[in-house]
């Protein structure tokens, strides 16, 4: 896998040099803030993804405005804040897509950075974080589960040491995909099991505890954690939340350097306002999607095409009428 980086001022600028350098088929093992928090820096290497990431159908020809309107009406019932909406919308006009579902992911494209998780050649660990009950245990399985069922060697290190049952409820996923657990108490100890774990795996996965974005003390810890190990953290948050909490929160977290955006429980959500108010707040680069309780499935990559059709739902075909009709009367 051949690896080059990537610095801009933001994420999505960032993207447009990879796209332009490498292609669609690019795969993003890694995001960081630069120095200073000053611009997003993506390293990339050239591998054909898994993801269908392809949007070649967007540019078909034509669009009336009703395509921009049924996006704007769309992303309102989704609890997007107005002014989020409202740029959307203007971006599916401009894009000359007539199909709604089409539009909205043209806009989506326009809007926001997508870089999906690696299953293995990742140069950093990555790090799940999040606050309490975001899903990073259960992310973290799955992200395991994927690679190991592609006979990927993967390494877990769980620093969750708060929460009550939080390193058992792993270690019962880590037994059933036959990896070892280890458990690293505080930054010195995360900085040694990452060091010890170096050049042994194909991915590194670290779980961390969930802590509260707008306490100043948890969010100095978690800074201690990443910069110990210099792991890329990935923020998980369950869709469904109010929007404006989960800008903040997702600008909280920014701010100790995430730069990807991991959505657990669509499955149980109906809304992804927060999901789309997150990703902007923050700048963050969406990832991948959880959307089942179980460990072996339900994870995927997300793209525009792929939020354009959770946003858009496509309805049901009609059910053909099996009721035949006739003028005659019944047998007696």
């Amino acid at each position: 896998m051949r690896l080059k980086s990537f610095t801009a001022p933001t994420m999505a600028e960032a993207m447009e040099m990879v796209r332009v350098e490498l292609g669609d088929e690019a795969i993003i093992v890694s995001t960081q803030r630069a120095a200073g928090a000053k611009g997003v820096r993506i390293t990339a290497a050239l591998e054909p993804a898994d993801a269908d990431l392809a949007v070649a159908e967007l540019f078909e020809e034509s669009a009336p405005s009703s395509a921009a309107e049924a996006v704007k009406t769309a992303l309102g019932s989704h609890g997007v804040p107005a002014r989020l909406a409202e740029r959307l919308a203007n971006a599916a006009r401009t894009s000359d897509i007539a199909d709604p579902t089409l539009a909205c992911a043209a806009a989506l494209e326009a809007g926001f950075a997508f870089a999906h998780l690696p299953d293995h050649g990742a140069p950093r660990p990555f790090m799940l974080i999040g606050a309490p009950g975001s899903g990073k245990s259960m992310a973290v399985a799955k992200l395991a589960a994927r690679s190991v069922l592609k006979q990927r060697h993967v390494g877990i290190i769980t620093c969750d040491n708060i929460r009550a049952g939080a390193v058992e409820q792993l270690a019962a996923f880590t037994r059933i995909l036959g990896i070892d657990l280890v458990r690293a108490r505080g930054p010195e100890s995360l900085r040694q099991a990452v060091d010890d774990a170096a050049g042994l795996f194909d991915l590194i996965l670290v779980d961390s505890p969930g802590l509260n974005p707008f306490r100043g003390s948890d969010m100095d810890y978690l800074q201690a954690l990443v910069e110990a190990a210099d792991v890329e953290p990935i923020l998980v948050m369950a869709a469904g939340g109010d929007a404006g909490e989960a800008a903040e929160a997702a600008e909280a977290f920014a701010a100790i350097g995430a730069t990807r955006l991991f959505t657990t429980r669509l499955d149980t959500t109906r809304r992804l306002g927060g999901m789309l108010s997150a990703a902007e707040a923050g700048q963050l680069a969406l990832c991948d999607v959880s959307a089942s309780p179980h460990v072996a499935n339900g994870l995927s990559p997300i793209s525009a095409i792929s939020l354009a059709r959770l946003i858009l739902p496509q309805a049901p075909e009609p059910i053909p009428d099996q009721t035949f009709w006739t003028d005659e009367a019944p047998a007696s």
